[in-house]
């Protein structure tokens, strides 16, 4: 285990435990620039959910991924690849259980997608406004990391608690 609290390789199971559900739990983490927080957020919930997770990440006015926030993750130990910013309108008419906004201004901006199970708003600091030397502002990131990181680990139990109501239905 390191500092940050996760496991320093491959894909912890979390909560989670027993055999997977039929299909992935998929979420869609939202925020403006899908540079940091929603990054950060989607490399934990498939780090920490495994294969039970189909995480996404997107941006209302996407940019580039913060180089900080992919350090931040590799000094965690979380894997970064596939990350890239991409724009919640690539996301539209895509189903998702979840769809979660990590920032006020994207909560606002976000559109409406059918069929989610439940819309969630955990508003986080932006870590790339912080000013700084390099170690103060690699400091705001690994803050949101782990703030994020406790928040998922509450997260997830209630997304297998879905998913195996969900896949009870479906089977039925």
């Amino acid at each position: 285990m390191n500092d940050h609290g996760h496991e320093p390789s491959g894909h912890d199971q979390g909560p989670f435990h027993g055999d997977a559900p039929a299909a992935p739990v998929r979420v869609l983490v939202v925020c403006t620039g899908n540079s940091a927080r929603s990054i950060l957020a989607e490399a934990l919930l498939r780090h920490l959910g495994g294969s039970r997770i189909e995480a996404h990440s997107a941006g209302t006015h996407p940019s580039r991924v913060n180089p900080l926030a992919i350090r931040a993750l590799e000094e965690a130990g979380i894997g970064t690849e596939g990350l890239r910013s991409t724009s919640v309108q690539d996301y539209l008419g895509q189903r998702f259980d979840y769809v979660i906004t990590v920032c006020d201004d994207a909560r606002d901006a976000c559109p409406v997608f059918p069929g989610v199970h439940e819309s969630m708003h955990w508003s986080y600091p932006d870590p790339a406004r912080v000013d700084g030397s390099e170690e103060e502002r690699l400091a705001a990131f690994r803050a949101v990391l782990t703030s994020l990181g406790s928040r998922i680990h509450q997260f997830l139990p209630i997304a297998e608690r879905y998913a195996a109501g969900r896949d009870s239905v479906e089977i039925a």
